[in-house]
């Protein structure tokens, strides 16, 4: 072979083999799957505080007119159902929530539950959200959709539920700390 058809031969199979760790490493660290990574070290989060605050303190508030320690763990529960339901994966019927009627969420968040019952049903949220973030094709995250009324791309929807769980982790922590309950990560 001559020299040139050999260097050429090389940095073609040279490419193949760099291409190749590169297209696996895109698809590991895509938004979604950075995404669905950064929501299920959210949900453990969740789970242990809701686990780790007593039944009682599930009434507790802050002050008058603000969610309650259980009211805020439906809340969460019940917008992991309600944006992937917006969005096209329906929520299990059970949970009454329907992606386009907002209602339906809150009817859900303010249904009484025990305090084992609401980590069942924050449990099974998670899962239906994580489920529905991986179901969605690359393709589609810049599909437009509507959210809240409003118009989102798929991937921006997606990123406000990841956002979201964020803000309300805070307020879970900082209403666990009110109550003596320190978060068990930080143990």
């Amino acid at each position: 072979m001559h020299s040139s058809a050999r260097f050429m031969a090389l940095t073609g199979a040279l490419a193949l083999v760099c291409a190749t760790p590169a297209v696996a490493q895109s698809a590991a660290g895509s938004i979604t799957a950075d995404l669905v990574s950064d929501v299920t070290d959210a949900q453990k989060k969740f789970v242990d505080l809701a686990k780790a605050i007593p039944a009682d303190k599930y009434d507790w508030r802050p002050s008058a007119g603000v969610r309650s320690v259980g009211e805020v763990l439906r809340h969460v529960a019940s917008d992991n159902y309600l944006i992937p339901a917006a969005l096209g994966f329906k929520a299990d019927s059970s949970t009454g929530i329907k992606g386009e009627d907002y209602k339906t969420a809150q009817a859900f968040e303010k249904k009484k539950a025990t305090k084992e019952q609401t980590v069942a049903d924050l449990e099974k949220s998670f899962a239906h959200l994580t489920q529905s973030m991986k179901a969605t094709p690359a393709a589609k995250l810049g599909d437009q959709v509507k959210l809240f009324g409003q118009p989102f791309t798929m991937q921006r929807a997606w990123v406000l539920g990841t956002t979201h769980l964020h803000e309300h982790l805070g307020q879970l922590i900082a209403y666990a700390r009110s109550n003596n309950v320190k978060p068990p990560w930080s143990q």
